[in-house]
């Protein structure tokens, strides 16, 4: 596959050309977008971890700074390699996985199944309710047909140690729900302003009432303290996740790590940020956005890949 760029820093990664392939699980084509580390050439021997990345469209600068109803892209690809050359993180290929119009279905992980006398009382059936088909069949998109892909043609540390899933909002529950089913697929994963109250908190619940050892999975979960609907960013439930890990046996600063972001940035911040100005006055109000996930995403990159990660 050639890249972009023939003339590249030594120190800056390389973002390939979109692609779609064919998927059987979903029965429709997918587009992915690749980042390969700044090393991937010079040294054709060495391996590297994989992040795949849900909505996909939304996280490598090329998406452009007003992309995302004016919040701006991830930048992760710009952020890795500050990182990289900071030396502190791994160097890792991304996998940018686009999302569909079944994006809730797809990204919502185990679905509330109401009982009979719950319909009966709600004026309008909740839309595939209690049908997990989409997101397993997301799940077996990525575990059977893309990781597959991505490792026979690039050069990947493929064990689950070296394999993280990470979104934000309803991407992530749906990293955080993938790898709790899929352990032995994605040993790492991160959740930004995770989307824990749909489905009834269902997953939430499903967390709190486990009683089995934990599950090997190295686990990163964020979340701001206010939204644009005027709540708190999903704090209180993904507290709630952070506690249900804990009694189950995870670790704080070993395999959780557990980050709240405590205020909206002052205008002055927005601007040193590089934040439009029009979307100053939202910003002070919601840190829901790919603003605040873009300036929120660093930790969980040093933590699911620290230098030192073997």
């Amino acid at each position: 596959m050639l890249l972009l760029t023939s003339q590249k820093g030594m120190s800056e990664g390389t973002l390939l050309q979109e692609e779609r392939i064919k998927s059987r699980s979903l029965g429709a084509e997918r587009t992915i977008r690749i980042y390969v580390p700044p090393s991937y050439d010079r040294e054709p021997k060495r391996r590297y971890p994989v992040l795949y990345l849900q909505d996909g469209q939304n996280v490598f600068s090329a998406a452009g700074t007003n992309c995302c109803f004016g919040w701006g892209n991830w930048e992760l690809d710009r952020i890795v390699d500050e990182l990289i050359a900071a030396k502190r993180m791994e160097e890792i290929i991304m996998v940018a996985v686009h999302n569909s119009r079944s994006r809730y279905q797809e990204y919502r992980g185990p679905a509330y199944s109401p009982a009979k006398a719950e319909l009966k009382r709600l004026k309008r059936k909740p839309q595939e309710a209690g049908d997990d088909n989409r997101f397993d069949k997301y799940g077996a998109f990525l575990t059977k047909e893309l990781k597959r892909m991505i490792d026979r043609e690039y050069r990947t540390l493929p064990g689950a140690a070296h394999t993280a899933v990470v979104g934000s909002s309803l991407g992530g529950i749906c990293s955080l729900a993938l790898a709790w089913e899929h352990p032995k697929t994605f040993g790492l994963t991160a959740s930004l302003s995770g989307s824990f109250q749909i489905e009834k908190k269902h997953f939430l619940n499903l967390l709190q009432s486990y009683q089995r050892k934990p599950k090997p999975i190295r686990i990163y979960l964020d979340s701001g303290t206010i939204d644009f609907t005027g709540d708190d960013d999903g704090r209180k439930n993904t507290e709630a996740v952070a506690a249900a890990l804990r009694r189950i046996g995870w670790k704080d600063n070993v395999n959780l790590k557990h980050f709240v972001d405590p205020r909206a940035l002052s205008e002055p911040e927005m601007e040193q940020a590089g934040l439009r100005r029009d979307k100053w006055a939202e910003a002070r109000k919601s840190q829901h956005n790919e603003f605040y996930w873009r300036l929120r995403a660093w930790r969980a990159l040093v933590f699911l890949f620290p230098v030192n990660h073997s």
